[in-house]
């Protein structure tokens, strides 16, 4: 969680801990010949983790997947408060993503500004509106029920309907 110290342990994809580099190459995904340095996934969340923090964003969840699906190692879901928000705190981190790696993590959602979906290939960032991250609840399906209680209050009815 957010606030608790990063906890090194086995990851879905081994015994030693994942590095971006061009030795390991993200489930078959190129990576880019700028790359100088190592990075773990710890490292990659402390990056998003920074960047949404000097961004603003609001209600950050750190959720560790390790050992849980091999999709990633951690997901963070956070809020802004408008689209714009939204769409300018993906931006910011994708850019401070491709400084500190080389590589363009992937974006969807951006344009709409309601979810932003940022994949980093370690670290999957949700990016939502409160009302559009009320509606989905992604907290719910990831988290433990008991560390579900102590990150939010049980979400209110959203009005918000997904547009077709």
């Amino acid at each position: 969680m957010l606030g608790e110290p990063l906890r090194r342990g086995l990851s879905a994809r081994g015994s030693e801990d994942y590095t971006l580099s061009q030795d390991a190459p993200s489930a078959g995904r190129p990576t880019s010949t700028q790359q100088t340095s190592q990075h773990t996934s710890d490292d990659m969340l402390a990056l998003v983790l920074n960047s949404l923090d000097d961004d603003k964003a609001e209600e950050v969840v750190c959720i560790d997947l390790r050992g849980r699906t091999a999709i990633a190692d951690h997901m963070v879901i956070a809020s802004g408060r408008s689209s714009r928000q939204v769409g300018a705190i993906a931006e910011k981190l994708a850019e401070r993503v491709k400084q500190v790696t080389g590589r363009s993590p992937r974006i969807e959602g951006k344009d709409a500004g309601d979810w932003v979906l940022i994949d980093t290939d370690d670290v999957i960032v949700h990016v939502f509106r409160p009302e559009v991250r009320d509606f989905y609840q992604l907290e719910k399906m990831w988290l433990p029920a008991d560390a579900l209680a102590r990150v939010r209050e049980p979400a209110q009815p959203s009005s918000y309907q997904p547009q077709d």
